[in-house]
């Protein structure tokens, strides 16, 4: 049984003494590190000067950056012998970054995990599986450890393969599915293919969506096609992977796991601590990690910490949906917008499909953004559609402040991809 009461209804006070006696062991763990090591020297920091939570304002953020310039092991805080997992990003903006586990570590993450999934109502009676990517990638391998830690059969399906997905549903009875929200739309269409209906012929009742930016649209149609509850899950593979946050059935933000991570919002131009309630970019310290500790990690994820209570009983606080990354932020025509507000006005449309692109061009010297979207029947000649486009370019309008070009095309037409959706196509001239 994964209901940690002790630790999810803690009370606030309780939360604060058990982050900061942690917090004091994560810094002596840091102070063994290469990288933290030189820092407290460099500006003179000693770990017994932390006081309270508030003091760790003291320190300098941990980015991206800093991991890899110290690549390989500059973070590493145990002897290489006691680590038994490395993980790693994609690397596809630069040189990847790792992150090491010990075997406590893992253990912790996989605790992590299985809370999380039990919180939603998954149990050991579940058949789950999984169709995120194995290896050094995160997310695969860390709903199969929760999973397990709870008891159920775990299938290891992996991504791809469409049609042998659905048969593994099928033939084994799945109930739950860890599942990228885009190919959980995209396998709406392989369903029709092989005539069968997702809300009668397989029996899945939960699915565990993350690991792209999705809209709440998005989801409630996931949930419609299949006639299941999908929750919204949070991780980033410098904390550890899934199991940094977690929707409870309320479904009105996700819980932070407060007992392992310390959460800030900052205001990621002026790096000013932003308060409750107030957007910004989310920084995370662990404090329960003995392999790699990570202190003030910006995230580069926006998002806000609500300040009500939520009735699911569990004190641990809630973020909301992730906006998106400050560093995905789009300036068009002089407008800031993110790619997830475009999700979040075409999903409102029925006449659509489950496939869409933004792609920026540079036209008279000027940047140009055009929204491809697959209608959802196909038709013989498109100009039938023009009416649907106009109200989509001026939904967008309403939403980003100036008028895209819509293209609408057949269902099909745009490429899908196996991973995370490619959302945005950028054809910009380089300066």
């Amino acid at each position: 049984m994964f209901w940690e009461k002790d630790i999810e209804t803690m009370n606030i006070s309780e939360m604060k003494e058990l982050q900061l006696d942690r917090l004091r062991t994560t810094l002596i763990r840091a102070n063994s590190t290469p990288y933290y090591k030189q820092l407290f020297k460099d500006i003179g920091f000693n770990p017994s000067d932390v006081k309270n939570l508030e003091d760790i304002q003291k320190l300098p953020f941990t980015t991206k950056n800093d991991l890899r310039e110290h690549y390989p092991y500059g973070f590493l805080a145990v002897p290489r012998d006691e680590i038994v997992r490395m993980h790693s990003s994609s690397g596809t903006t630069g040189r990847a970054t790792v992150v090491f586990h010990t075997l406590n570590d893992i253990n912790n993450w996989a605790n992590l995990v299985a809370r999380s999934m039990y919180m939603t109502g998954a149990r050991k009676s579940d058949v789950f599986q999984n169709t995120m990517g194995y290896g050094l990638f995160t997310g695969g391998l860390g709903f199969h450890y929760g999973a397990e830690k709870i008891g159920m059969m775990v299938i290891p399906s992996g991504p791809g393969n469409s049609q042998r997905q659905i048969t593994l549903m099928r033939e084994f009875e799945t109930t739950a599915i860890h599942i990228l929200p885009s190919y959980a739309l995209h396998l709406l269409d392989v369903f029709e293919e092989m005539n069968l209906d997702p809300k009668k012929d397989v029996k899945l009742r939960l699915a565990f969506i993350g690991a792209e930016p999705h809209s709440e649209e998005m989801r409630k149609k996931i949930e419609e096609s299949y006639d299941i509850k999908a929750f919204n899950s949070y991780g980033l593979s410098e904390m550890c992977g899934p199991g940094v946050a977690f929707e409870c059935p309320e479904k009105n933000g996700l819980h932070v796991w407060e007992d392992s991570f310390i959460i800030e919002i900052i205001d990621p131009k002026t790096l000013k601590p932003m308060p409750d309630g107030e957007e910004g970019e989310i920084v995370f310290t662990t404090i329960n990690r003995e392999g790699m500790p990570l202190i003030r990690y910006r995230t580069r994820d926006l998002a806000s910490i609500y300040t009500d209570s939520c009735p699911c009983g569990r004190t641990h606080r809630r973020i909301s949906r992730i906006k998106g990354r400050d560093d995905d932020m789009l300036i068009i025509k002089g407008v800031n917008m993110f790619p997830i507000q475009v999700e979040t006005v075409l999903m409102k449309f029925p006449e659509i499909g489950r496939n869409y692109q933004i792609i920026l061009e540079t036209k008279e010297h000027m940047d140009d953004l055009t929204v491809e979207v697959e209608v959802l029947t196909p038709a013989d000649d498109m100009r039938i559609y023009e009416n649907l486009r106009k109200r989509i370019a001026e939904a967008l309008r309403d939403e980003i402040l100036f008028t895209p070009r819509v293209n609408l095309v057949q269902p099909g037409a745009i490429k899908r991809a196996e991973g995370k959706a490619v959302r945005v196509i950028d054809k910009r001239e380089k300066a």
